[in-house]
């Protein structure tokens, strides 16, 4: 029996293609190519490195030794501190916002209060003390405002009763949830 990690199956006589070291790597970028697309994200991370170690030192008196990195992934969360191995990431539509250093006060009261072991989480006293003393956010300002739905469908029952759908409704069917007459479709 394969395991995953240290076989493949492969019919007999296919050769498959190894990796070994002496294939060659991708040089590194040179001056002018670093605008260029790909490798301005790693200066952004850098950047963003600096910042965060800036920030423990100014306002906790700590150093923040672990990594802090952009996450793609996160939506409407302004950061996410991982218990597990220290790391910070970031969300980089709120990275140019004017109270994005406040987004990584939040994690970093996290980050500091789970390596002394006190209480960590947006419940605990410690949490909002420490908080409040470094001005960091209790919560993630909105990115943008949320989009309206469309109504598509506007219907209204033998009493008057407005009632409005993004979906059309089978009229034969549903009822007003109100008084349980028919719906009319209003055009």
């Amino acid at each position: 029996m394969f395991t995953r990690h240290n076989r493949r199956r492969v019919s007999p006589g296919v050769k498959t293609p190894r990796t070994t070291s002496t294939h060659k790597k991708s040089a590194s970028p040179t001056r002018g190519e670093v605008g260029r697309g790909f490798e301005s994200a790693e200066l952004r991370q850098a950047d963003l490195q600096a910042f965060v170690e800036k920030v423990s030192l100014d306002f906790f008196g700590r150093p923040f030794t672990h990594q802090a990195i952009y996450n793609n992934r996160l939506q409407t969360t302004g950061g996410r501190y991982h218990l597990a191995d220290h790391h910070i990431d970031f969300n980089p539509k709120m990275a140019h916002r004017a109270d994005f250093i406040g987004i990584v006060k939040h994690e970093l009261t996290h980050y500091h209060l789970h390596l002394a072991h006190r209480g960590y989480q947006h419940k605990d006293a410690d949490f909002k003390k420490l908080l409040q003393q470094v001005g960091g956010l209790r919560y993630a300002p909105a990115l943008e405002p949320r989009k309206q739905q469309s109504v598509k469908w506007h219907y209204r029952c033998q009493n008057g009763h407005d009632f409005y759908r993004k979906r059309r409704v089978d009229t034969k069917k549903y009822r007003c949830g109100q008084c349980r007459t028919q719906l009319t479709l209003v055009e």
